[in-house]
């Protein structure tokens, strides 16, 4: 016996398959989207439906953008020739949310991971390179992730970029803003260590 509509089994299914969202969790935000009035769902659709046929990839960062350039690439005021290297598009937001970096940004659509078939040709790579070799960038900072395949992807654009002309330069990383040193665990210690700056009096 089927205990609930087929329309709603077939959103439930939908949801589920996004990342971080089980059956449960699927099953809640479907129960809440009908519960709410039909013209809330109907913007839901039309915004998902609109998604794809208002949004490209910028063609000198690729991030996700309505225009092209982005408006981070077409704003005068930033830092043109300072480029922030990170792997996908949220990052690029965690940083922006940050207001401290007035450069630009080259998204990578991941990281590489040859276990997973993933190489330099399937992330913005050689478009990095292109952007470099263009002459325009001073700075290249990379901003990967401290994870296994974020340091191979960061020892990756070191070893093919430290031939070019430029600033090359790392995201800092090791512990965090008020946490006791003795609780850090070994690896974040040993980052800290590695990555530590000099101070002058």
């Amino acid at each position: 016996m089927q205990v609930l509509p087929p329309a709603l089994e077939r959103l439930i299914d939908q949801l589920a398959h996004l990342p971080g969202i089980g059956r449960k969790t699927a099953t809640r935000l479907a129960l809440n989207i009908l519960r709410k009035p039909p013209a809330l769902a109907r913007e839901l659709a039309g915004a998902l439906a609109e998604l794809h046929g208002s949004i490209q990839l910028c063609s000198c960062c690729f991030s996700f953008s309505e225009s092209d350039p982005c408006a981070i690439c077409g704003d005068s005021r930033r830092q043109s020739e300072i480029v922030c290297v990170v792997e996908q598009s949220a990052d690029l937001i965690a940083i922006e949310k940050t207001d401290s970096f007035r450069g630009h940004y080259h998204i990578l659509h991941g990281v590489l991971s040859p276990m997973d078939g993933i190489g330099p040709d399937e992330i913005k790579i050689r478009e990095l390179v292109a952007r470099v070799r263009s002459g325009t960038i001073k700075e290249v900072i990379i901003a990967t992730s401290s994870t296994v395949p974020g340091e191979v992807t960061a020892s990756y654009l070191i070893d093919i970029l430290q031939v070019e002309p430029i600033h090359l330069t790392r995201l800092a990383c090791g512990i965090p803003m008020g946490m006791d040193i003795k609780y850090a665990d070994k690896y974040t210690l040993a980052k800290a260590i590695e990555a530590r700056a000099t101070t002058r009096k």
